[in-house]
């Protein structure tokens, strides 16, 4: 986590003070579990839960000497404690604890991540609402298409941020478990007792089964999730970037005219850095969901190839996408809409969006599919090439004239006969009552 693109909530998640936090919680989790069970004398058990601490100094000096971070996490606890320092660890293996505090710190890093989506999609649903009518043109393939309205784009992305707080859900249903099954998961030195009693301490789900580890598909699974929230992102900027283009320009991001420069050699450049930024990132969380799948195949019961990527992807995956929900939340916040350039734009290709809507009141008249096509597409090709008015072409036509009257072509040349079900799809993403 570079400081640039680092928030200090996020941090905190992942620092190392709250990691060897976490460690301590399990710890003192497993050795109120052995005092329920008679196991751990229930003096020793109130003396460490009251006592018990944790020197990260300490310990990363201990890492030195020990190449091992949890038993030099383990000898700063005893550092902290007396005799019944002998309690702590009792029966568990290194990734007992790894494993279950890693699962409560990705919970904690879900939650941010959480509010900063239903966040977003609060501030997306608020501007969609504010341009349900603004009229522009819709485009596929990058070429003018038929008419929208601004406020439809964004109501299309409210529904999929919708989408991502349910698999939020599913991945925060996957994540919060843990396991104090013991070497490779036999609970030969802890019993399954005194693993599930930690865990509901713990406010987590066993893991059913497990070899020495946390299966990885959970955390493959995890990291798909927050990949596919940052293609979402990268789908939002890129339609904000283009729209931003100066021959387009029917929308743009905030831009402070007192400070901010867009060019050390431009002084006129405002280009759309922010959503450039978000497209770059959206790029780096694919890799780590790909590292994250690498991760789930390990030898037999447990090696720790993934354990070096996961120091790096859990705390970048989580931390990159939280500066990028942050800053393009901020984006839609200020993002300056021009309707009027959207009505210039819609008008520039001379009535050619309006080419299905007089297809379809030939059809409508008696003519056959076929020859409607003809007619309609023949004029409209010759409106291009000459750039002329499409609807002055069909009213030469004596065809059309027979056809359609002049109270028909305006109905037909009108970009709100496009829109009569907004309001619909407005209600059933409940945008509208």
């Amino acid at each position: 986590m570079i400081p640039r693109y680092a928030l200090p909530e996020m941090t905190a998640v992942w620092s190392d003070e709250r990691k060897f936090e976490l460690w301590l919680k399990v710890e003192v989790a497993a050795v109120q579990a052995w005092g329920d069970e008679g196991v751990v004398p229930a003096e020793d058990v109130a003396n460490i839960v009251a006592n018990a601490r944790v020197d990260v100094p300490a310990v990363m000096r201990y890492i030195e000497e020990t190449h091992h971070d949890v038993t030099a996490f383990l000898r700063s606890v005893a550092d902290s404690l007396g005799h019944e320092s002998r309690w702590v660890h009792y029966g568990l293996t290194s990734n007992d604890v790894w494993d279950t505090a890693t699962c409560l710190q990705m919970l904690e890093a879900l939650d941010l991540i959480e509010a900063r989506v239903v966040g977003l999609r609060q501030v997306i649903a608020r501007r969609a609402l504010e341009h349900k009518d603004t009229i522009c043109i819709g485009r596929t393939h990058g070429v003018h298409a038929e008419p929208t309205t601004f406020g439809m784009k964004l109501a299309v992305w409210v529904e999929e941020l919708r989408r991502h707080e349910e698999r939020i859900a599913l991945a925060r249903k996957h994540t919060a478990v843990g396991q104090m099954s013991g070497p490779v998961g036999t609970h030969a030195s802890v019993p399954p007792s005194v693993e599930e009693n930690a865990c509901q301490r713990l406010g987590l789900e066993v893991a059913k089964v497990t070899t020495q580890v946390i299966q990885r598909d959970r955390h493959a699974f995890y990291l798909d999730v927050i990949a596919g929230i940052g293609a979402s992102l990268e789908k939002f900027a890129t339609e904000i970037r283009g729209l931003q283009r100066t021959d387009i320009l029917e929308a743009e991001e905030p831009f402070d005219e007192g400070g901010q420069t867009g060019s050390s050699s431009m002084p006129h450049k405002r280009n759309p850095e922010l959503c450039e930024r978000v497209c770059g990132i959206a790029r780096v969380l694919r890799g780590y969901a790909v590292t994250g799948l690498e991760n789930v195949a390990l030898w037999h019961e447990r090696d720790i190839s993934h354990s070096s990527a996961e120091r790096i992807i859990l705390p970048d995956a989580t931390g990159l996408l939280d500066y990028a929900l942050h800053i393009f939340t901020g984006v839609m916040d200020g993002l300056v809409v021009y309707p009027e350039r959207m009505l210039r734009n819609l008008e520039r290709t001379q009535g050619l969006i309006y080419s299905s809507k007089v297809l379809n009141a030939l059809i409508e008249s008696g003519m056959k599919r076929q020859a409607a096509y003809e007619i309609v597409k023949h004029h409209s090709m010759r409106a291009w090439r000459e750039e002329v008015p499409y609807r002055g072409l069909l009213e030469q036509d004596p065809e059309v004239q027979a056809r359609l009257t002049s109270e028909q072509l305006d109905a037909i040349f009108d970009p709100h006969a496009f829109l009569t079900h907004t309001d619909t799809t407005f209600r059933r993403i409940g945008l509208l009552k």
